[in-house]
């Protein structure tokens, strides 16, 4: 049975199933990260329990749809989340050059002796991107596109993913709302537009990574722990984002949106008929 014909009753079901174990992967995984000590250890739990999401992924989808999972094709991991990649770096790069320029953000000192805490940021913000991808791109954004179209795929998926972060330190309804415009629609874009999950998984991790390790913010309100830049952030939250990080300024939430913007005209563009 497909998503579209599937009853509706049977479709909450599954879909509140897939979000049980999601939350029991995530929480697998972070008990997994934390029990092991020596850094370099963490870097391969990171890329195996990243793994493991995956398969287990492709396995919910044949098991419940009868159908292969379409948007995990092996062949396009190096490109597409290499691209996703430069975009969630470059994009972050760009929310903090407009603060610089706007005196909000000042470069303090550069930390560049010991490489080994970025490094393992840079793995554990891996698994971060998997779980949250395939759960809020790869089954929400995907069953609802299916059955009740496009846009409210956009809409349903962005708000959850944004509201989602209300528990985090320092998050209100302003900056859940902020994470559902910049990112949530962004990444079901992305997602779209390349029919993988390798897209917003790059962006999605390079976005974290980016803006915690290597600029010094906070992350949806939590401390990524070292950063590359060791910086002072100051000004009206509104554009700072105050103790939540970047993520709740509207700097960050007006470029996401552009670029939101941008893939959905790619979208338009690739699916006109000719």
């Amino acid at each position: 049975m497909s998503i579209k014909t599937m009853p509706v009753w049977k479709w909450v079901l599954l879909l509140i199933a897939s979000f049980i174990l999601a939350l029991v992967m995530y929480a697998f995984s972070q008990l997994a990260s934390d029990a092991v000590k020596p850094d370099f250890l963490k870097w391969f739990v990171s890329i195996i329990v990243s793994v493991v999401m995956i398969a287990l992924y492709a396995v919910f989808v044949q098991w419940f749809e009868k159908q292969p999972a379409k948007d995990i094709p092996l062949r396009k991991i190096p490109a597409d989340t290499g691209k996703g990649l430069a975009i969630g770096a470059a994009f972050m790069l760009v929310v903090t050059l407009v603060m610089m320029l706007c005196g909000l953000y000042q470069i303090d000192s550069v930390r560049a002796d010991d490489p080994i805490p970025l490094v393992t940021a840079f793995f554990l913000f891996l698994y971060v991107a998997v779980g949250e991808e395939i759960l809020f791109r790869g089954v929400l954004f995907r069953w609802i596109d299916e059955k009740w179209g496009f846009i409210a795929a956009m809409v349903v998926s962005a708000l959850l993913f944004g509201f989602m972060h209300l528990g985090q330190p320092g998050s209100s309804w302003w900056s859940s709302l902020a994470i559902a415009i910049e990112a949530g629609l962004l990444l079901g874009a992305a997602y779209k537009y390349s029919g993988t999950l390798w897209l917003p998984i790059g962006i999605h991790w390079a976005w974290n990574f980016v803006q915690g390790n290597i600029f010094g913010f906070e992350v949806s309100g939590g401390d990524a722990g070292n950063s590359l830049l060791k910086a002072t952030v100051k000004g009206p939250e509104i554009l700072t984002g105050g103790s939540f990080g970047a993520e709740a300024s509207v700097i960050t939430v007006v470029l996401g949106l552009a670029l939101s913007v941008w893939f959905l005209l790619r979208i338009r563009r690739t699916t006109q008929p000719r």
